[in-house]
């Protein structure tokens, strides 16, 4: 399974999930993307990863709702 496959799974599953203690994005492959900004495993942006244990259940769907768009958009970019 792709890393972005892997990646959409979870963000689907988290989304249509309302149970509490919303878990991290991190795949562990830590390297941000020079051009995109955002980390090629996670597909967050440093802040987003830096605010990620402050933040509660709400916003931490927030940023998993901006990883599933940032899937979308690289999928229709290739």
């Amino acid at each position: 399974m792709s890393r972005q496959s892997r990646l959409a799974q979870l963000a689907s599953r988290v989304l249509s999930d309302p149970q509490p203690h919303v878990p991290s994005p991190c795949l562990s492959i830590c390297v941000m993307n020079p051009t995109t900004g955002w980390c090629e495993g996670c597909l967050r942006s440093l802040a987003e990863i830096g605010d990620w244990a402050q933040l509660d259940d709400t916003h931490k769907r927030q940023v998993w709702s901006a990883i599933a768009q940032r899937l979308q958009s690289l999928e229709s970019a290739s």
